[in-house]
């Protein structure tokens, strides 16, 4: 949905049917008619990437090879929703992508290929996704050519390291500067572009797009410098670019032209 709340199609949506393909958006899977029309397709597999319902038994046992989920998450670390955020703010050093054969549990279904990846420093978690995606499309052509020709291999997910990424509540999203600069910064990564970090200057709510950890000390939320160095719960935070209420994303060194933030002004 936009900003109007109006439902838009996908771009796979987009595709498919600029390709003539038939594109079906059922609300929910969990109906008899649902089932039954989804069977009478004759699928050899069906791939599910992103989806947001849950697939019931008729519909993983319909298709001949059965259905896979491309996973953006070294398995069985972050099962759930929101992987990508949770294993920035964790500081995770690597993640990456799994195909897996789907199964009733949450994300527990055996693993029939992954890739892994560093995560850079100062990756937000939109760009991660993006790269994660580009990784993610060949492999699960590669799994579906090896399901095809009866060599691929599936592998039990081990319940030790197993993590829930719980989705992301908007309350995260408000920077609680009593926690260490190091988090503030993962978490800032981990929040855009969406739902986007964010704190109280005065009555203004100020978006926080992009910051970094600096030495410093004060008490938390207490802005250090007249370039928006904000003490935390350890360490300080330098802000580097931040969004107003109504204007564009800028930096830190624009943002202050129009703002005045003096040295003592406290961040809640």
């Amino acid at each position: 949905a936009g900003r109007g709340k109006r439902l838009q199609p996908t771009p796979v949506h987009l595709r498919a049917e600029a390709l003539g393909l038939a594109v079906r958006t059922p609300v929910t899977l969990r109906d008899a008619e649902a089932q039954a029309e989804f069977a009478a397709l004759g699928l050899d597999a069906a791939v599910v990437v992103a989806y947001g319902l849950i697939l019931p038994q008729p519909v993983l046992d319909a298709p001949r090879l059965g259905c896979v989920n491309l996973h953006a998450s070294l398995l069985p670390r972050w099962r759930g929703a929101a992987p990508i955020q949770r294993a920035i703010m964790a500081g995770d050093a690597e993640t990456g992508v799994c195909v897996m054969r789907m199964e009733q549990g949450l994300d527990t279904g055996p693993v029939l290929a992954r890739l892994s990846t560093p995560i850079g420093a100062d990756e937000t978690a939109g760009e991660l996704a993006e790269r994660l995606a580009r990784l993610g499309a060949p492999l699960v052509v590669e799994t579906l050519r090896a399901m095809a020709a009866g060599r691929a291999t599936a592998t039990p997910q081990p319940e030790d390291g197993a993590l829930y990424a719980r989705k992301i509540d908007k309350a995260e999203a408000r920077l609680d500067w009593r926690e260490p600069a190091a988090a503030l910064a993962a978490r800032i990564r981990a929040l855009t572009p969406a739902p986007g970090a964010w704190t109280m200057l005065g009555e203004e709510r100020l978006k926080v797009l992009a910051a970094h950890p600096e030495p410093g000390e004060g008490p938390p939320g207490t802005v250090l410098d007249d370039a928006l160095l904000v003490a935390c719960g350890a360490g300080a935070l330098r802000i580097d670019r931040a969004q107003r209420p109504g204007r564009a994303p800028t930096a830190c060194a624009d943002l202050l032209r129009g703002l005045t933030v003096a040295p003592g002004a406290v961040l809640t």
